[in-house]
């Protein structure tokens, strides 16, 4: 099952590896143990080639994630110009994990939470599902997280919510509206719904999805033009000679009925 302190990881037959953040206690905040153990589980789920997606969810209690843990002392930096973000070892594509990432939020996402969501592949959320950044509340400037929310949002809805920190928490409504999250379901639904959706990625090629996922976020650090030059590589790589990797009749002629969403 898990040989984590601050995490559960998962893997199932279906080649979807579960991350579990497991510290309910803490809100499931962010210590120093907790962004060591997700560095790893990054690093593990791209090198692992039984795993083809991977889902991120929170145990049960009132919050996905609070970001970093305010309780925990954390001693300051000998030498503030090479510090490192912190948070970055949150970040599956900061961590260059191309697996598609399925994540599920319940209750509260805050602050430091971001840093997962914004690198997500799919995220979506329970009903009771809140989103907010309260960094300025507390005298911090918000730079990281409300950054990284603008390649998915819409700039004044990052701005409307870093602005006003505490005092205003995004509904799981809004977040659909806003582009946070992709779907709503139940609190009882919302983890097999998450896992539903790994499983359909997880039985497609998994060079295909990996190349897709790499060649999207890769593409967000380039002008337009020179992102569609560069997408013929990576199409070239991931189907050497224009060749298929499955048996494209047999994919057709067992198809399901498709979900209109």
């Amino acid at each position: 099952m898990s040989d984590y302190e601050t995490v559960i990881y998962e893997q199932g037959s279906d080649h979807v590896a579960t991350i579990t953040l497991n510290r309910p206690q803490a809100l499931n905040a962010c210590s120093v143990k907790m962004l060591d153990e997700m560095k790893g589980l990054w690093a593990r789920g791209q090198h692992d080639p039984d795993v083809h997606v991977i889902g991120l969810r929170a145990a049960p209690g009132r919050a996905f994630c609070t970001g970093v843990d305010q309780v925990e002392h954390r001693p300051p930096p000998p030498n503030i110009w090479s510090q490192p973000d912190p948070g970055e070892s949150l970040g599956p594509k900061t961590n260059e994990c191309w697996k598609p990432v399925v994540t599920a939020v319940h209750g509260m996402c805050a602050g430091g939470a971001f840093y997962m969501i914004n690198e997500s592949d799919i995220v979506i959320c329970s009903d009771d599902a809140t989103f907010f950044d309260p960094h300025v509340t507390y005298g911090m400037t918000a730079a990281m997280e409300p950054i990284g929310m603008t390649y998915r949002q819409h700039l004044g809805d990052v701005l409307r919510m870093t602005l006003l920190g505490n005092d205003e928490r995004i509904s799981a409504r809004t977040a659909e509206r806003i582009g946070i999250v992709s779907e709503v379901t139940s609190l009882e639904d919302l983890w097999p719904r998450a896992h539903d959706l790994a499983g359909k990625i997880a039985a497609k090629p998994t060079a295909a999805i990996q190349g897709t996922v790499r060649a999207i976020w890769e593409s967000l650090d380039m002008p337009r033009s020179v992102a569609l030059k560069t997408a013929l590589k990576y199409c070239q790589l991931g189907n050497p000679l224009g060749t298929a990797q499955v048996d494209r009749p047999a994919v057709m002629a067992a198809a399901k009925k498709y979900e209109i969403r």
